[in-house]
């Protein structure tokens, strides 16, 4: 595993980003661990998630790209910060885009989308916090495809959480088979697992043997094969 990726997931413990116990998601799954972008809220969290997103994306889709796309509102500023960490790692200047929930009517920069504009040619990162359903994809693809003629080169979110969507496969693969574009995360929860699990990190084992046993329960009924 690159020293990133193992970088990464101490981030996400270290920030709460990333916690395990019991909750409840969206779809009404039960789950032992859960994962909240919201959670990076200081300068120097954000500075390093783009910092994250940024080396994930060098490393899967490269520099073949022009524009950031971060659905509202979480995608926002991860947006942002990945496309100033972009600039500053690899001197390549990106643009970022993010949707509106509710359209503006008035001023300058009335319309649908916030940032840059797209434009006829642009080829477009679609980037996410997390995804189980893929609904935040129906949502945005006709969005930006309706915008101009783009092409959108690929997704990341920053945990693929390996789980079914609305079927056998996992939202990530749903997502590509759906909409034709690659779909990638910065790590996976086998990673996750691998990482913590037995591993004592700060004095503290965060994945213990009855955690590693709900995740896998979890992942017994809720797992991609």
């Amino acid at each position: 595993m690159e020293a990133y990726k193992q970088e990464f997931i101490e981030f996400m413990v270290d920030c709460q980003a990333l916690k395990f116990g019991d909750f409840t998601l969206k779809s009404g799954r039960k789950s032992p661990f859960f994962m909240n972008a919201g959670a990076y809220v200081t300068g120097s969290q954000l500075k390093k998630l783009g910092e994250y997103y940024a080396k994930a994306i060098h490393d899967v889709y490269g520099d073949d790209f022009d524009v950031l796309f971060g659905p509202a509102y979480k995608g926002i500023p991860i947006g942002v910060v990945t496309a100033v960490a972009y600039s500053e790692l690899y001197g390549k200047e990106v643009r970022y885009c993010s949707d509106r929930k509710e359209e503006k009517d008035h001023g300058a920069d009335k319309g649908s989308f916030l940032g840059s504009n797209l434009k006829d040619g642009d080829r477009v990162i679609m980037i996410e916090d997390v995804t189980t359903s893929g609904k935040s994809m129906e949502e945005t693809v006709p969005k930006v495809k309706g915008a101009a003629a783009v092409t959108i080169k690929g997704l990341m979110v920053s945990l693929n959480r390996m789980e079914k969507g609305t079927g056998d496969k996992s939202a990530l693969d749903e997502i590509k088979e759906r909409y034709g574009f690659d779909t990638a995360a910065i790590v996976n929860m086998a990673e996750v697992v691998e990482h913590l699990y037995n591993n004592p990190y700060k004095g503290q084992v965060i994945i213990d043997d009855t955690l590693k046993a709900a995740i896998d329960e979890y992942y017994n009924q809720y797992g991609v094969k």
